[in-house]
């Protein structure tokens, strides 16, 4: 009765969490088969706005997710600006000014052992337009290069 329990409560979660998400990202197509992992998985604002990052696991290999990526973003209006596919596949686009990092992984540690080599990791990052306002927002955090600014900026005051 436990274990029946423990997956109505992830049916349930797998269902609310695809309808947020397909709301927020209508346009960014994911694997039908992905569960969505809910503690990695972080979305902020909405429509075009959104940044985040969700993180699916897949049972179908790193290549047949290659390949779904490939086939379903290409009626969406995502541009690929940039792939690499190794061990770990990244792939890049763009599309309105927002942009999508997808990163694809063979799944591995103990789930690995009992379901067969061909599940993937999938996480997609999203950035909208005017997320990064700041260039170096961790300035404050180098106090070398701070005390070094305070001084130039000293010897520029008369």
């Amino acid at each position: 009765m436990f274990a029946s329990g423990c997956s109505l409560f992830n049916d349930a979660y797998q269902v609310e969490s695809r309808k947020i998400i397909d709301y927020l990202l209508a346009d960014m197509p994911l694997p039908p088969d992905a569960d969505i992992q809910k503690e990695p998985t972080v979305i902020l604002g909405t429509g075009t706005g959104i940044a985040g990052r969700i993180v699916l696991m897949s049972n179908v290999s790193p290549a047949s997710n290659l390949v779904f990526y490939g086939n379903a973003t290409q009626g969406s209006g995502w541009k690929l600006v940039s792939s690499t596919v190794a061990e770990e596949i990244v792939l890049v686009y763009t599309k309105e000014g927002r942009h999508a990092t997808i990163e694809i992984l063979r799944r591995g540690g103990i789930g690995k052992f009992f379901s067969g080599e061909n599940n993937s990791q999938i996480t997609i990052s999203v950035v909208h337009p005017g997320a990064i306002q700041e260039q170096n927002p961790y300035l404050a955090l180098d106090k070398t290069r701070m005390e070094f600014e305070g001084a130039l900026a000293d010897r520029e005051t008369p």
